[in-house]
């Protein structure tokens, strides 16, 4: 259980009067505590504790709730979470119907915004501080901690340029530690890192934009945080205090290892061993991506990758320390990243623009404006498509089909396995494409532990079938493939059940589906998306256009967010598991089986 101090506490007004001695000690227990429940729980630790002085000092100093705080991405706030009344449910974070791993406004007062993704607090607290002055309420605080790969976004830009023209009482904490996930890249992170401290008067960015400056300070010196912030809250008007962090502060394998132990899953809290689960030799997607791209740069010279700060979660890591010269990490720019793959497509390049699903969503427009609409040869690999678990419904790559298969000239294809993933990258790297190709698949392991078989042509928009024996046809999208298998072998020989793996969500297979549509009594679609414009509608939309009247009967997910938890949980819980679906099917089987 928590140690003395920490289990006092309800609200940050139970240590406000704590003494420094006291205030140091608070620190430690937080910081065990992270360890101790991250360990069991998983989720983001180098982040949390790397903030842990700082968030004792900013709800020591500001009035919060009432002063308004914003954590940007917001994976730093665990610390929070604890002193913000909710120590006890911390024990279930991350967990289904526990404590999101987010700040959130549905669960407390103290998470004014809700924010999963990066950038998003400058913009929101300059709203907020906006309001308040609407109000003439000139005494509120608006606070936004951000950190130093965030502020680089083109968002967060944005935001600091309309910031600089107001007058709003908006405080900005930097928290530079040089990392996102991987190192920070760009030339913003070399001009943090020459501001040398003491020089609060020095002309440089900040200033620039009418912003007041201040720092860089030491962000694990509590007594200066606290004697520093007390200073900034007597300001008015826009300010921005740089701190220096170190994240993982306070638990050496986290120092050391920055990368690995960001969200490490599972691990010892005394060694810092990690809890990985035998996989039986099994290879991540992720994997099978880096791996097999690097086999094909070696072969053609056009290929080139871009990346908005993945390269570790993206599996490109080997990938880009083999060909720095022909792989981008473009920082936490994904407008950015779509946008710069197109000018090089207009150039006789191949670009892989890899970038996961929610973060697909930050660059739309330029999807379709700079991509789509000029026809660009840019291949989409879209990580983490499907349910992702634990982060939620910021995370959950649930929606790119809608949004996809909308987009005019835009190719969307979702791999059943790590074979079919390595073939059709085979095959868009040595057939270029005459438009985008969208090639989305899941985070994690995959269902096969031979997946290095060699290089093969293959149609990219043929569908494939499994079993056409049946009086019910059961057509899946991606890797829920394995999951209709399993549900078919449940319900043994005598169930009736043809099983088509889509392959192309758009365009569709048509001689495919009209064999089905003329072959069987009732279709059903099985998706790991939203059913609102997903591709069983898709089905359903060519079938009516066609005239066909065969029932078809669409199961995915519903049109609401898909909370935290763990995938098997979340798919058993909307009946995509493998005993959800023998369950489903088995209604529209004949009732003699």
């Amino acid at each position: 259980m928590s140690a003395s101090l920490l289990s006092t506490i309800t609200s940050p007004a139970d240590f406000r009067n704590f003494s420094l001695a006291q205030l140091h000690d608070l620190v430690k227990e937080l910081r065990a505590e992270i360890i101790q429940v991250v360990a069991k729980r998983e989720g983001h630790l180098g982040a949390s504790l790397g903030v842990v002085e700082l968030t004792v000092a900013l709800h020591t100093v500001f009035n919060t709730p009432e002063d308004l705080l914003v954590w940007d991405v917001g994976h730093q706030a665990y610390g929070h979470k604890m002193l913000t009344g909710r120590l006890q449910a911390f024990a279930a974070l991350r967990q289904l119907n526990g404590l999101s791993g987010f700040p959130n406004r549905a669960e407390s007062p103290y998470d004014p915004f809700g924010t999963g993704h990066a950038a998003t607090s400058l913009s929101a607290v300059l709203g907020m501080a906006l309001a308040a002055q609407s109000k003439a309420d000139n005494e509120r605080q608006h606070i936004a901690v951000i950190g130093d790969a965030s502020i680089a976004s083109g968002m967060a830009f944005e935001a600091l340029n309309h910031l600089g023209t107001t007058s709003a009482n908006v405080l900005i904490i930097l928290n530079d530690n040089t990392m996102g996930i991987d190192p920070s890249v760009g030339a913003l992170k070399t001009f943090f890192e020459q501001i040398k401290p003491q020089h609060t008067d020095a002309n440089n960015l900040f200033k620039a934009l009418n912003i007041a400056y201040s720092g860089p300070v030491d962000g694990h010196d509590l007594p200066t945080l606290l004697t520093t912030l007390t200073t900034l809250k007597k300001s008015k008007g826009p300010r921005l205090l740089h701190l220096r962090t170190l994240k993982g502060k306070g638990w050496l394998p986290a120092e050391q290892d920055q990368i690995k132990y960001h969200a490490p899953g599972k691990f010892d809290p005394l060694t810092g061993k990690l809890n990985k689960a035998p996989q039986l030799g099994k290879t991540k997607f992720q994997t099978v991506l880096g791996r097999t791209l690097e086999a094909l740069f070696a072969k053609q010279p056009q290929l080139r990758c871009i990346t908005p700060a993945m390269p570790t979660g993206s599996g490109l890591v080997d990938l880009m320390q083999a060909y720095p010269e022909r792989c981008y990490d473009v920082g936490i720019a994904e407008q950015h990243a779509v946008t710069l793959a197109a000018g090089m497509a207009t150039q006789g390049l191949l670009p892989f623009c890899v970038i996961y699903s929610t973060f697909l969503q930050r660059a739309y427009d330029q999807l379709i404006h700079d991509v789509a609409l000029q026809q660009l040869p840019v291949i989409f690999c879209v990580d983490r498509a499907g349910l992702v678990g634990h982060d939620g419904p910021t995370h959950h790559g649930v929606f790119d089909i809608a949004f996809l298969r909308a987009v005019p000239h835009l190719t969307v294809l979702s791999p059943r396995d790590e074979i079919q993933l390595r073939q059709q990258l085979y095959q868009l790297a040595t057939h270029p494409p005459q438009g985008p190709v969208a090639l989305r698949y899941p985070r994690g392991y995959g269902q096969l532990t031979d997946w290095e078989v060699p290089f093969a042509p293959t149609d990219l928009r043929r569908g494939h079938c499994f079993s056409a024996d049946g009086e019910l046809a059961v057509i899946s999208v991606g890797t829920m493939a394995s999951e209709v298998q399993a549900a078919i072998a449940l319900l043994g020989a005598k169930a009736q059940i043809a099983h088509y793996d889509l392959v192309s969500i758009k365009p569709l297979d048509e001689k495919m589906l009209t064999q089905i549509m003329t072959r069987y009594s009732t279709v059903i679609t099985v998706e790991e998306g939203v059913l609102m414009g997903g591709a069983g509608s898709a089905v359903l939309e060519w079938a009516s256009a066609q005239g066909h009247r065969t029932p078809i009967v669409r199961l995915g997910l519903p049109d609401k967010f898909i909370p935290h938890g763990a995938p098997e949980r979340l798919k058993a819980q909307w009946g995509l598991d493998a005993k959800g679906l023998a369950q489903r099917l088995t209604t529209y089987l004949s009732p003699s089986l």
